[in-house]
């Protein structure tokens, strides 16, 4: 390591005191805060809230202080559908009830891939992977289809929010550490040869698994009543309704394989279909897969869809040049590289490579404003509650688009021919050490 001189840091002070301006940004950022000194209001101008494009929709959810954004946006565009398709636009979906079954069946996945990774050491790649993402909330739309396809779904009001699905560190934590004792266990009574105790000691777990989030949660409802008055306010009432027939009747017409997960990750090679084995949730269930295409498909197929009337669920790094306040989000919100006299941007893939980039975040298009065919900006319905943003819902330029969104999901229907034969190649397994954006 190479010693940074006295010589060095006189001059790096000389340096900075040589331009007085450094002193008057100083004195900005540190009243104000980086953020605030650099923030341009001039972005106002073009994100206003007039969209050519725009569902008719009701209000915003509110995960709270979760990271269930997947299972957040996945609903809203199912409870988006539902709305339109019974005149009933604030119905709402139950997130618990699926974040309930989610913490099952991923439990159950990671169980087996200790099992199945026994003889690998601790510090093999793959086993560090498991262990990390034991007990954690953030997924993807591919893992929440496969809840709502074995689970159904039910209203809000049959499984409610409670303390611990609005803040699910605690859960988490716990959950993460019971697995990861009990995965010493499972690797112990495999590499003794004793495989079917190993099984029968999985069950167990599973068992005390189910346990803690039913103390954390409650259990979810086997049957509940349908009961809501429509927009035009007629009375609806159907009894006893199972989860599961909730979502055979009510979506029979919404074909969950329609959809497919177009991503633009271009530090990967393009038309080509990956899989993303640690993410796959429900035994039996899809595997978690994506189509990766330059950002142009995913902008026009997001397009197509919203003008066929239905939202569009997306993934994206919503903590990049964004502020909460405005709901703006756009590549020239924040001037901090103007603040600081410094080049700070680098490509998509360079960010990815770099670990600089990647999903944090679902939300859900429900607007595009087009003119002549050039998007101008997009109506982003978020899952942070009314009092950010616009009533909840955020204005995004489509610069922003091509730079922090990395995928979006849509009907197959609307990618053009020669990507709609890409989607069933066979997919290129994507390591869990491999920055794939998400």
């Amino acid at each position: 390591m190479t010693v940074i001189s006295e010589q060095e840091l006189a001059e790096f002070s000389a340096n900075f005191n040589s331009n007085k301006k450094n002193e008057v940004a100083s004195r900005a950022a540190r009243r104000s805060g980086l953020l605030e000194a650099s923030f341009n209001d001039r972005v106002s101008e073009r994100l206003n809230h007039v969209f050519s494009t725009e569902l008719d929709i009701g209000g915003v959810t509110d995960q709270k202080h979760s990271g269930r954004c997947w299972e957040f946006t996945t609903l809203n565009v199912l409870r988006h559908y539902f709305g339109k398709e019974n005149k009933v636009k604030n119905f709402t979906f139950s997130q618990a009830y699926n974040f309930f079954w989610d913490k099952i069946e991923r439990a159950n996945a990671f169980y087996d891939a200790i099992i199945r990774l026994a003889d690998h050491p601790l510090t093999d790649r793959h086993v560090r992977a498991w262990l990390e993402f034991a007990g954690e909330d953030g997924g993807l739309w591919t893992m929440a289809i496969n809840l709502v396809k074995k689970y159904g779904v039910v209203p809000s009001y049959a499984m409610p929010e409670s303390f611990n699905t609005n803040n699910t560190t605690a859960l988490a934590e716990n959950l993460a550490r019971k697995e990861r004792k009990d995965a010493l266990v499972l690797r112990k009574l495999v590499n003794e040869g004793k495989q079917d105790e190993a099984e029968k000691t999985k069950k167990q777990f599973l068992n005390e698994v189910y346990r803690m989030v039913a103390v954390a949660l409650g259990e979810p409802p086997k049957k509940f009543d349908l009961e809501y008055r429509d927009d035009d306010k007629k009375y609806h009432l159907e009894r006893d309704l199972t989860p599961q027939a909730f979502v055979q009747k009510y979506f029979k017409d919404f074909n969950f394989d329609d959809y497919v997960a177009l991503s633009n990750i271009p530090n990967h090679e393009y038309n080509k279909v990956y899989h993303l084995p640690l993410y796959d949730n429900v035994a039996g269930g899809d595997q978690v897969k994506y189509l990766n295409v330059p950002s142009e498909y995913l902008a026009q197929a997001a397009v197509a869809q919203l003008k066929s009337g239905e939202a569009v669920s997306f993934g994206n790094d919503v903590l990049k040049q964004m502020e909460r306040k405005t709901g703006f989000l756009d590549t020239d919100l924040y001037k901090t590289d103007q603040l600081f006299d410094v080049d700070t941007q680098m490509s998509k893939a360079d960010r990815l490579n770099t670990g600089e980039g990647f999903a944090t975040h679902d939300m859900t298009l429900v607007g595009v404003d087009e003119d002549n065919g050039h998007i101008r900006k997009w109506k982003v319905e978020n899952s942070w509650g009314d009092k950010f943003g616009h009533k909840g819902f955020y204005e995004m330029s489509q610069a922003w688009f091509e730079q922090y969104v990395y995928d979006v999901i849509v009907k197959k229907e609307f990618l053009p021919k020669e990507l709609q034969k890409l989607v069933d190649q066979p997919a290129i397994d994507v390591m869990p050490w491999d920055n794939f954006g998400e």
